[in-house]
């Protein structure tokens, strides 16, 4: 039933995608180009340290085409079983409705272990000790929109669907709610504040650990949330932010839960292009 209704919400998502694409029509269509080059203290994918509680660089590249987007994102990661490195690609549109600004996407999580035989992680799901070949590589499905609520105040919401893909990812619905507010400048500092809540479940896969066990540190369902501030100065910009989750610190006795709980983080980036 579970894999029914993310593959239905794959679906939809598709669907979205092709109707909202009939809007790009009517909009100018212009060729863009961008580059974002971030170090951290950390590495968090939904709560969940990708580099073992150590510091990160990574790059991002965006092509677009009016309305549509082409990224590219690389990072290091330290995960046992996917690391050492991490390559996102994301296809996908960004239509305007009246108020509301969407964010429509297919993902593709691509990792570094691709062909190699596992000797254990603690970082995932994954499940310690398997010895076999493996890919961990996925696609996702998203459906994101925001809309001001008074200027400088924007609201927003994010819908993930992963469908079954075997060992590499189970059935998977992650859902978030973002909120960012513009704060007072302070000299050359455009400092913003942001924030977000978040929920997944995973659907049952025995590969990750063993049966009733999900994809994130062995649990099937959990919730995640972060805030902070951001420093912007022309092209350069700065991030302190606080994030935890719900995952208990003897949730699992198999995985490594220091790599959810709570800490703070801290990135500084410089946009290079445009």
């Amino acid at each position: 039933m579970f894999g029914r209704k993310v593959a239905g919400g794959a679906c939809a998502a598709a669907l979205a995608l092709f109707a909202a694409a009939n809007v790009a029509s009517a909009e100018e269509r212009q060729f863009g180009y961008s580059l974002t080059i971030t170090g951290s203290s950390d590495y968090l994918f939904r709560g969940i340290s990708f580099t073992n509680n150590s510091p990160t660089a990574n790059i991002y590249n965006e092509f677009t085409y009016g309305i549509a987007y082409l990224g590219l994102w690389t990072s290091n990661i330290n995960n046992g079983d996917l690391g050492p490195w991490e390559q996102d690609i994301y296809l996908g549109i960004r239509p305007v409705t009246g108020p509301i600004s969407w964010d429509i996407s297919a993902l593709y999580y691509l990792y570094g272990n691709r062909a190699n035989s596992s000797k254990g992680s603690n970082a995932t799901g994954l499940n310690p000790g398997h010895g076999d070949v493996f890919d961990t590589s996925y696609a996702e499905f998203k459906i994101g929109a925001t809309t001001p609520i008074r200027d400088g105040f924007v609201v927003g919401a994010n819908v993930y669907l992963t469908p079954d893909q075997g060992y590499a990812a189970t059935d998977n619905i992650s859902v978030e709610g973002t909120v960012a507010y513009d704060l007072p400048k302070f000299g050359v500092f455009a400092p913003q504040f942001t924030a977000l809540v978040g929920h997944t479940e995973a659907g049952d896969n025995s590969t990750y650990g063993g049966a009733n066990r999900g994809y994130w540190l062995g649990q099937q369902s959990y919730t995640y949330w972060n805030a902070g501030v951001k420093f912007t100065v022309d092209k350069y910009f700065m991030d302190f932010r606080y994030s935890d989750t719900s995952i208990g610190k003897n949730a699992n006795d198999d995985f490594d839960n220091s790599h959810a709980d709570s800490r703070f983080v801290f990135s500084a980036g410089v946009n290079l292009l445009p």
